[in-house]
C-alpha cells in the first residue's frame, strides 16, 4: 500500500514538472526570449531537479513556482551569473575575507561565513558586492547540487557604519528566490543590541518559511549549532583555519586508503607542482588536490585483472554494504547513490556501496576522494569502467571510526581515447580539467535503534553511565538557566534601585516646592 502511495506521489510529482516546463514554454518564453540566459532556459528543460526545487519551494503551486522562476532567470541574465569568474569580480574583495565558505555545521550543511565587520557600506561598489555573493552561490550549487547551506553573520566588533539594509536584503532575496531549498538557517552571531531595530526590518523581509530558520546566538549559545572544531577561537572554538587568497578555501579531498594498504605518495617536487597550478585558476583553486600516485599499471592490464577479481568475488567484497537506491546522471558516468553515503554504528552497517556505471562508448577513468581519509577504505579507490560496465565501489569504516555528517566523497571522472597507452597516474596528470566530471557525495549517520529486551539483562554499569550523562546534562541546562536568571534578577534589582532613587529625589523636590510655596502664602 505505502510503494503504491509512492509511486503515485511519483507520477504526480512528474506530471507538475511536465506542467512547469510546458507553461513556462508557452507562458514566458513565447513573449521575449531575450530577458533570460539560453543555458538557464536549457537547463531547466533538462534538470527535473531544478523544476523540483521551485515546486517544493512554492509548495508545489504551479503559478507560484513559474513566477518564481521568471524572476529568478532574470536576475540571473542581468548579473550575469552563468559567466561569473574570479577574473570578473574585483581582487580586493577576495582579499578582504568579508566572504567566504568554510566547515560545516552540526547536521553537516556548508557554512557561509559573512564578516560584518569587514564589510563598509558604499553605494560605488554595491553592485560588485552582488555579484561577488552571486558567486560564491553559484560557485556552491554546481560543486553541491541541492545541499542547503548555514549561513553565518558574525555581528563581532560590528557597528551601525558596517549594516547596508540594500546588501542584507539582497542575500536574503538570493536564498528566498533566486537558490530554493539551499538554506537551512541563518544564525545571527553576537549582534549588537543597537542593531535590533535593523533586524526587525530583516524579519518582516523574510516569508513564514524562512522565518523559522533565523536564529540570534551568543558566542556560547553558537556552540549549539557549530561543534567547535569550526567555530574561530574568538566563538571559543578550535578552528585554526585563517582564509587567504589565493586560492580560495574548499574541502580538503584526499586520497583515502585502499583495502590492502596505502597508496605510495610522489616525490615532494611533483606536489609543489601540482601546488603550483591549483593557484593558477579559480577552477583549480577550487578542484585542488594532493596528488598521489598509485602503482602504475597499464590501463588494459588493470581492466583485465579487475575483472578477472571481480569475477571470482564480487559477491563477498559487497556482501554486508549498504546498496543505493538514488541514481544521478552524469555526462560521463551514472553515479549511485545520488546525495549521500549511510552508514551507522553497528557492524552490518559500517560498508557502503557506490556504483558507478559508464554511459559513454569509450573507457572512463576514475577515481574517490574524501575528506576524511583516515576513517575510510575504499576499494577500488581508483580504475577503469568499460563502455555500458558498472563497477561497485566499496566504501567501508575502518576500525573503529564513526562517520560523520561533515564528511565528503568527491567522485572524479575522465573520458579516456588511448586507454591501452597510457598509465593511471600519468593520465591524471595530462587530462585537462574542463573535461573531468565531479560529483560529490556526502554522510549520513544513521540513527542507532536500541533493542527493546529485558532491561533486567541489561548491563547495569552501561545504565549507569547513560542515566549519569542524563543527569549531569540536565544539571548543566538547570545551572545555565539558573545564570541567565540570576544576570536578570540582578539587572533588575539595579533598575530598580536606580527607580527608588529616582523617586526619593522626587519627593525632596516635591517637598521643596511644597515649603515654598507655604513660605510664599504667609503674610508679610
Amino acid at each position: 500500500m505505502a510503494e503504491l502511495e509512492q509511486h503515485e506521489g511519483e507520477q504526480d510529482l512528474e506530471k507538475k514538472i511536465e506542467e512547469t516546463r510546458q507553461r513556462f514554454k508557452n507562458e514566458f518564453l513565447q513573449d521575449s526570449t531575450e530577458k533570460y540566459d539560453s543555458k538557464d532556459v536549457e537547463r531547466l528543460q533538462a534538470d527535473d531537479a531544478l523544476v523540483e526545487g521551485y515546486l517544493q519551494w512554492r509548495i508545489y503551486v504551479v503559478d507560484d513556482a513559474l513566477k518564481m522562476i521568471d524572476e529568478s532567470f532574470q536576475w540571473r541574465k542581468e548579473y550575469g551569473v552563468n559567466d561569473l569568474t574570479e577574473g570578473t569580480i574585483p581582487r580586493w574583495m577576495f582579499e578582504t575575507g568579508a566572504v567566504y565558505l568554510h566547515g560545516y555545521d552540526k547536521e553537516g550543511n556548508k557554512l557561509f561565513w559573512f564578516k560584518v565587520k569587514l564589510h563598509v557600506k558604499d553605494a560605488k561598489t554595491i553592485v560588485d558586492k552582488k555579484k561577488y555573493v552571486a558567486f560564491w552561490l553559484e560557485q556552491y550549487a554546481k560543486k553541491e547540487p541541492g545541499m542547503p547551506l548555514t549561513v553565518v553573520f558574525d555581528m563581532t566588533e560590528s557597528g551601525l557604519s558596517n549594516i547596508d539594509m540594500d546588501l542584507v536584503k539582497y542575500i536574503i532575496n538570493c536564498f528566498k528566490i533566486y537558490y530554493p531549498k539551499f538554506l537551512s538557517k541563518m544564525i545571527i552571531v553576537d549582534m549588537p543590541w543597537i542593531m535590533n531595530a535593523a533586524w526587525k526590518i530583516v524579519k518582516s523581509w523574510l516569508g513564514p518559511e524562512a522565518i523559522s530558520k533565523l536564529k540570534f546566538a551568543s558566542r556560547s549559545e553558537i556552540q549549539g549549532y557549530i561543534g567547535l572544531e569550526y567555530l574561530p577561537p574568538h566563538m571559543g572554538g578550535l578552528d585554526p583555519f585563517k582564509y587567504s587568497y589565493p586560492p580560495l578555501p574548499d574541502d580538503d579531498f584526499q586520497t583515502p586508503i585502499c583495502e590492502n594498504g596505502p597508496i605510495v605518495s610522489e616525490d615532494e617536487t611533483e606536489i609543489k607542482e601540482g601546488e603550483m597550478e591549483g593557484k593558477d585558476a579559480l577552477e583549480s583553486s577550487f578542484h585542488s588536490e594532493i596528488v598521489v600516485k598509485p602503482k602504475k599499471v597499464n590501463f588494459l592490464e588493470d581492466s583485465m585483472r579487475s575483472e578477472d577479481n571481480d569475477k571470482g568475488d564480487t559477491g563477498g567484497k559487497t556482501k554486508g554494504a549498504r546498496k543505493p537506491l538514488t541514481t544521478f546522471k552524469g555526462p560521463l558516468l551514472d553515479v549511485s547513490p545520488a546525495e549521500e553515503l549511510s552508514f551507522g554504528s553497528t557492524e552490518t552497517e559500517k560498508k557502503s556501496l557506490i556504483i558507478l556505471s559508464n554511459v559513454t562508448k569509450n573507457q572512463v577513468a576514475f577515481k574517490v576522494r574524501t575528506t576524511a581519509p583516515e576513517k575510510y577504505r575504499v576499494k577500488p579507490s581508483s580504475s577503469c569502467c568499460e563502455p555500458g560496465a558498472s563497477i561497485d565501489i566499496v566504501v567501508s569504516i575502518h576500525g573503529g571510526s564513526q562517520a560523520s555528517p561533515q564528511d565528503r566523497f568527491l567522485v572524479m571522472a575522465a573520458e579516456m581515447d588511448n586507454a591501452g597507452s597510457q598509465e593511471l597516474a600519468q593520465f591524471w596528470k595530462e587530462v585537462p580539467k574542463t573535461k573531468i566530471m565531479e560529483h560529490r557525495l556526502r554522510c549520513h549517520v544513521l540513527e542507532s535503534v536500541k533493542p527493546t529486551g529485558n532491561p533486567l539483562r541489561d548491563d547495569p554499569v552501561e545504565m549507569g553511565t547513560g542515566r549519569e550523562q542524563e543527569f549531569n546534562t540536565a544539571l548543566m541546562r538547570v545551572m545555565t538557566c539558573n545564570a541567565r536568571m540570576e544576570q536578570k534578577l540582578n539587572t533588575c534589582l539595579w533598575v530598580q534601585k536606580v527607580l527608588i532613587g529616582l523617586v526619593l529625589v522626587l519627593v525632596v523636590l516635591n517637598l521643596l516646592c511644597l515649603r515654598l510655596l507655604s513660605a510664599s502664602q504667609q503674610p508679610s
